[in-house]
């Protein structure tokens, strides 16, 4: 689906973006559709973060919102990354 914007007669097409939803929880886990992702021994909470958004950055993701739980420890992180041609037809 393409969106357009009309102004002054002229089409603008929106980017279109690819979600990921995580689970993390920074005592030791991130879950993401069925893919486990876990602290090493004597990590940092941080270094444990910035190591799995690292690793899902080499493919394109990157961070667009992160939204905290109830419980402190725990966040849903919102990642996005450019739709593929073959995304965006289908």
């Amino acid at each position: 689906m393409v969106l357009r914007r009309f102004a002054a007669k002229e089409a603008i097409t929106l980017a279109a973006w690819e979600y990921k939803i995580a689970y993390v929880d920074f005592r030791g886990r991130i879950s993401s559709e069925g893919v486990e992702f876990i602290r090493q021994q004597g990590e940092h909470r941080t270094s444990f973060a910035t190591r799995y958004l690292s690793t899902l950055g080499q493919d394109g993701w990157e961070l667009a919102a992160v939204h905290p739980l109830i419980r402190t420890e725990s966040s849903y992180f919102i990642l996005k990354r450019p739709a593929t041609e073959a995304k965006k037809e289908g």
